[in-house]
């Protein structure tokens, strides 16, 4: 029977217990045997549940642990999802489509068992029925489930430092997927796999391998060529290696492969990055995330992309300001890594209704820093082009893309491919983590000699030099360029920025910066230094002798 034989019509909706008799809402943990495809058409969500499974804490931010059938049951349960910048509690009865008392959709294969089934019902509600979840993309479920951004790399068009991006976006938390369009010898092809969070360098022969490891959440079918379970190339590693690659052997669903063998083999790549509220460990290098949201109104701010410059000035604008620059070692480029995405809302559960998506995407461009915040004008995008922009506008829910620019300023203006449509999105932006409200206002403080709380151009080429040379410093004793240094090293890198203390003074910046793992983070360095030098500077003016003497009201500035 499939979803719109009209057989479906003579489908009833059973509670669980008309279902089964003693039936549970996740039986063993939740895992991957408890998502079975029914007959409708969403393998699309499915595939995003799988993944679900294999991360606890996100799943159990989307299906709460305190449900049961027994303590407490009174035939409803809840569910969360991600929607437009808020989070939103779903509450539905158990009454599930069943035919034969057999369930129509999806199941779990323990017949008892009703999570993934609920789970499904809560997100159809969510769109407005089961029918609005025929057709999908993986993306957009993982989304929902997260909150985070994704952004998806066909594999014949990577950038050649894609290792690197999933390097760091398995750093940041962030989930991976990745596809086979077709079958190919020695691998079968499947919905999705998720990469597991391990990329690492292995030295073989005297050369360098990058190696991926991935897990099939389907099952047991595993890669069987190089760097396979049991392939030769194992053999050439010692114990230790083995170890720190968390090697065995093992029909589990899980396995390496070399980097290069995972390009010629895979199709896509899916990289989900989590927001901040989605990550809840400390050590996690955490993207910051700004949203906005905004509507294209016809006659106002419809106005199309840039072939039609006589309203494409109107769409609405919204301020990027890049100051945080890459910290990376092996790249000497001064720049900023960022991802925006630009997501239409509402249209999957207004399609019902006749709507559509629209095609839909965005260019970035510079500003000046030190001008006006209004609208930019017509003439501005006549005689400026953009410095980026999105590969291309596509009617999908979201066009998200990943950008390196210089440090400055940019205005970035989402708009629909054609003028006069209206709808509502939201744009978000995700960088590197920024400083802090406090140490932002002490930089200010320090370069900022009219007293105006703004800085001139001058006095903020001066800050932005000395936070590069304060980077550096940092960049020289962080561990493994984790982006903290350890207590034990702040000494030495104070001596390198010109600083000499007593030991009584690095036990208090120890004490007032330190986190309980005695490591120091990138932002509360600076704040230490500016401090630092705020301090030597004011001793200096007051200074005749070696000695000052300051009065109560010159003790307070």
């Amino acid at each position: 029977m499939s979803f719109n034989d009209s057989n479906l019509s003579i489908c009833k909706l059973l509670t669980s217990t008309e279902i089964c008799e003693n039936p549970q809402f996740i039986v063993g943990g939740a895992s991957r045997t408890d998502i079975c495809q029914g007959d409708l058409g969403d393998c699309w969500l499915l595939a995003a549940i799988a993944c679900l499974t294999l991360n606890e804490k996100l799943l159990y931010r989307v299906v709460p642990q305190d449900q049961s059938y027994s303590e407490g049951y009174g035939g409803i349960f809840h569910f969360q999802f991600w929607r437009y910048g808020d989070w939103v509690d779903v509450v539905i009865d158990d009454r599930i489509p069943t035919f034969n008392n057999q369930l129509v959709f999806t199941k779990s294969a323990e017949r008892n068992e009703f999570w993934s089934a609920l789970l499904e019902k809560a997100y159809a509600k969510l769109h407005g029925s089961y029918e609005a979840l025929k057709g999908g993309n993986t993306t957009e479920a993982m989304e929902d489930f997260t909150g985070g951004v994704t952004e998806f790399y066909e594999m014949k068009e990577a950038p050649k430092e894609l290792y690197k991006i999933m390097k760091k976006a398995l750093e940041r938390g962030s989930m991976m997927g990745c596809s086979i369009d077709v079958m190919v010898v020695s691998i079968v092809t499947w919905s999705g796999v998720c990469v597991s969070p391990l990329c690492k360098q292995s030295q073989h022969k005297a050369s360098k391998v990058r190696l991926v490891r991935l897990r099939n959440p389907w099952g047991q079918v595993e890669w069987n060529g190089p760097w396979s379970d049991n392939s030769k190339e194992w053999v050439s590693l010692s114990k230790g290696e083995k170890d720190q690659l968390q090697h065995q052997s093992a029909e589990d669903g899980e396995f390496w492969m070399s980097f290069e063998d995972f390009k010629k083999n895979y199709t896509k790549i899916e990289i989900c990055n989590l927001t901040p509220d989605a990550l809840e460990d400390d050590k996690i290098h955490k993207w910051t995330v700004s949203v906005n949201e905004g509507r294209w109104v016809r006659g106002c701010s419809a106005g199309g992309c840039r072939n039609y410059p006589d309203t494409f000035w109107t769409n609405p604008q919204f301020r990027l300001c890049l100051l945080e620059e890459d910290d990376d070692s092996e790249d000497n480029e001064v720049a900023c890594s960022f991802v925006v995405s630009l997501m239409q809302k509402n249209r999957r559960k207004e399609r019902k209704l006749g709507a559509n998506l629209f095609t839909i995407g965005f260019a970035i461009y510079e500003v000046s820093m030190h001008g006006n915040k209004q609208h930019m004008q017509k003439d501005f995008f006549l005689f400026n082009s953009s410095k980026a922009r999105c590969k291309s506008y596509i009617n999908l829910r979201e066009v998200t893309q990943r950008f390196r620019l210089s440090p400055g300023e940019y205005v970035i203006i989402p708009s629909t491919y054609e003028p006069h449509q209206e709808g509502e999105f939201i744009l978000r932006d995700l960088n590197t983590e920024g400083f802090s409200l406090e140490c932002c206002r002490s930089m200010i403080a320090l370069v900022d000699m009219d007293g105006t709380g703004r800085l001139s151009l001058q006095e903020f080429r001066h800050l932005w030099n000395k936070i590069k040379q304060w980077q550096g410093i940092f960049r020289h004793y962080s561990s493994d360029q984790a982006g903290i240094i350890n207590s034990y090293e702040m000494r030495n890198a104070i001596n390198d920025a010109g600083f000499r203390l007593n030991n009584q003074l690095y036990d208090i910046i120890t004490m007032r910066y330190a986190n309980e793992g005695m490591n120091i983070d990138f932002d509360s360095f600076i704040s230490c230094l500016v401090r630092l030098e705020a301090m030597f500077r004011a001793f200096q003016a007051f200074d005749q002798d070696g000695t000052i003497r300051l009065s109560v009201l010159e003790v307070s500035c």
